[in-house]
């Protein structure tokens, strides 16, 4: 007589979506063998030894019968080792009756039992979490704490397939794990903005260049694009390494973001409130920086830098391509990768930092050395940047080269209070965005401006060529210069230096 099907749920990844998996297992008589069907990968299909070996060297036995795991849905592909702790889960309670019924389990077995966790087990459990509600996992004791902080989901841990089996026989043996503190500085405001102060690079060492300071402050407090051009030696690399410890704080659910991207790149994860910085050079692949592949869509590095910084030196000798692609993404704050099989949408909301030299030999803005450069190559330098991306840039920043006897102007410790002082009034304003991500609908209750100064702006935007993009542009930059000045209402002063920050022709 057939015995009972017993079914568990997993959950797979496809891209950044996690999807329910219900695993099912059989035990009819015949020939003992042992098969995993529905669409597993290699690793799956390996964990046969391992569960194998982690049941027999823990005393339980291997049934002597046809043992058939099925993981449903059997039309969409599943990969990696999370499947082994509920598979043998099935097989060493196949005696029992057991209530599986609304808990995820999750864990790689090692061949003594050992319950151990994978890169993509919280990116997994994240994703599971916007999809499932009261969600209750299973997971190994040394990521509970971690994956715990996902608001909204019961945790429990284990370290051995025994500890599983004795938390499914004994309910009394279960213990909730509890959210890990994040032990941060926070601001309480609509929600708790989590933040630390650690200057890991300090503003105090750049000398001089007053006017990239500035303009660097109004890019971290607004999340505005910035483009430095300079000279070799002239601190663009310096100020934009800087720029990464005074960016504002970071909500609970961003912080979860930004660990899931670490997760999803076989990163170690930790909970932190310091944004991330990724700098791919000029040399690397398409699908390196956007994601890709040909079986299954792999986050790129455009990703990786959501909710942070995205850096491009020497940013002409990027590919056309490569540019080009990067407008929807800076624009639109996502980017969707399709395949055959699959659609996949990434989150795309980074601060892009561009550095490049002035002209080829880099001395056009030097004082102390000659342009070598002749027309055609200056203008040949310069149409590699087109104007629908540049129409992108927020910042656009001439550095000259730096004064060696030149004095430290601020700290990073000065500029990040300024950040969070403004971030604050932002809030406080009722915006739920930063100022440059204010949607053209809504400028005109947040950036709202005096007829006088309305006929001023549209007279400079005319007399500029500035485009309605532009415009738009000009005037979150304003309202994060008024936020830094403490003022309600956007100023003519503010609205001259956001213009004096445009692209000169």
């Amino acid at each position: 007589m057939n015995k009972q099907i017993k079914r568990l749920h997993s959950a797979g990844l496809d891209g950044v979506e996690a999807f329910s998996v219900e695993i099912e297992a059989s035990f009819t008589k015949g020939l003992p063998n042992f098969s995993i069907v529905g669409l597993g990968d290699e690793a799956i299909r390996e964990s046969k030894e391992r569960i194998k070996s982690a049941l027999l060297l823990n005393e339980y036995t291997f049934p002597p019968l046809r043992i058939t795991v099925s993981l449903a849905p059997s039309d969409r592909s599943k990969r990696g080792s999370l499947f082994d702790l509920p598979i043998a889960l099935l097989i060493g309670l196949d005696k029992q009756e057991i209530d599986f019924k609304n808990i995820y389990c999750f864990g790689e077995l090692g061949l003594d039992g050992k319950v151990r966790s994978t890169s993509s087990l919280f990116g997994t459990i994240l994703s599971l979490s916007n999809t499932q509600k009261d969600l209750t996992v299973l997971v190994p004791k040394d990521v509970a704490k971690t994956v715990a902080s996902i608001y909204g989901i019961t945790v429990y841990g284990v370290d051995t397939l025994a500890e599983a089996i004795e938390f499914f026989v004994n309910k009394e043996s279960r213990e909730v794990v509890e959210s890990e503190d994040l032990g941060f500085n926070f601001l309480d405001l609509d929600e708790k903005y989590f933040y630390v102060k650690s200057f890991e690079e300090d503003f105090k060492e750049v000398k001089g260049q007053t006017v990239a300071l500035r303009s660097a402050l109004i890019a971290a407090t607004g999340f505005h694009n910035i483009l430095f051009s300079g000279s070799p030696g002239s601190g663009k690399s310096m100020i934009t390494k800087r720029l990464r410890y005074i960016l504002p704080p970071l909500s609970r659910q961003e912080i979860l973001e930004i660990a899931m991207a670490k997760s999803l790149n076989s990163e170690k994860v930790d909970l932190t409130p310091i944004r991330p910085f990724k700098n791919p050079h000029h040399s690397s692949t398409k699908a390196s920086i956007f994601g890709g592949g040909s079986r299954g869509a792999k986050i790129g590095e455009i990703s990786n830098a959501n909710r942070g910084i995205l850096w491009f030196d020497e940013l002409p000798h990027f590919g056309k391509s490569t540019l080009e692609s990067l407008r929807e993404p800076m624009e639109d704050k996502k980017l969707l990768i399709s395949r055959v099989n699959s659609k996949v949408e990434y989150k795309t909301d980074f601060l892009f930092v561009g550095a490049m030299n002035p002209c080829p030999c880099g001395n056009l803005l030097s004082d102390k050395n000659l342009c070598r450069c002749s027309d055609m190559e200056l203008q040949r330098y310069k149409n590699r940047l087109s104007d629908p991306f540049l129409d992108r840039i927020d910042l656009f920043i001439e550095m000259r080269d730096s004064d060696l006897n030149g004095k430290s102007t601020t700290t990073s410790k000065e500029m990040f209070e300024k950040v969070l002082k403004a971030f604050q009034i932002q809030k406080e304003r009722g915006q739920k965005v930063f100022n440059s991500r204010i949607e053209d609908r809504d400028l005109e209750q947040f950036c709202k401006l005096s007829s006088e100064l309305e006929n001023f702006l549209n007279g400079a935007l005319e007399k500029f060529g500035i485009s309605m993009r532009g415009r738009g542009k000009v005037l979150r930059v304003a309202r994060t210069i008024a936020d830094l000045d403490n003022k309600k209402s956007i100023s003519k002063s503010h609205i001259l230096e956001a213009l004096s920050y445009r692209k000169r022709s």
